[in-house]
């Protein structure tokens, strides 16, 4: 379903270039994930595929747009521009929330002048929901299975953007230490979730 992900997404550099004081961000162990191996998809609806238009994730006080991402002409993931960093991006080529799949929502960790929307994404635990409201109107809940952090040289591409037989969600920020000689973050945190209902 995705088009050669493994080269194309690479290290998945979300890129925040930052001046402000910071401690670095909020990181995370980095475990390997124990991803839901049994999702009752019999008892998920099938609904046809609508894109994202807001994701809501009350533990961590967010409630923000969606945008579409696509591919960077250097064939690495879209991330949205600084100037818009309250707004998350959902990769357009992969699966929409509630079809069988990941739905790949990425968003900054901070930019220059302080906290973006997935600030505190590494906050999250397993169990907390995301709410994904669809430009259909339904809205897709998801259930946190797992989170981690890796480092963006060791991106686990196949884990987050391979085909699952149920509808799945990524979401992706940058973290761990920040080099300020490249201005990137070194690692990328990652929460994965399962679909568990869409009304």
């Amino acid at each position: 379903m995705l088009p050669a992900l493994a080269a194309v997404l690479g290290a998945a550099a979300l890129i925040a270039m930052s001046s402000w004081p910071r401690s670095a961000a909020p990181a995370v162990p980095a475990p390997a994930p124990a991803i839901a191996a049994t999702v009752p998809v019999a008892a998920i609806p099938r609904v046809p595929a609508s894109p994202p238009v807001r994701v809501e994730i009350p533990e961590i006080d967010v409630r923000a747009k969606v945008m579409k991402l696509g591919l960077g002409s250097d064939g690495t993931l879209e991330v949205p521009p600084l100037s818009k960093a309250d707004q998350t991006g959902w990769y357009e080529r992969g699966a929409a929330p509630g079809t069988a799949g990941p739905t790949v929502i990425v968003g900054h960790v901070d930019t220059a002048d302080g906290p973006a929307v997935f600030y505190r994404l590494g906050e999250l635990r397993p169990g907390d929901r995301v709410r994904v409201t669809r430009a259909d109107g339904r809205v897709a809940t998801f259930q946190l299975d797992a989170l981690e952090s890796v480092r963006k040289d060791a991106f686990p591409t196949q884990r987050v953007y391979g085909d699952v037989a149920y509808p799945a969600i990524r979401l992706i920020t940058c973290g761990g230490d920040f080099d300020g000689t490249s201005g990137h973050y070194r690692n990328n945190i990652i929460a994965y979730g399962h679909l568990v209902s869409i009304t």
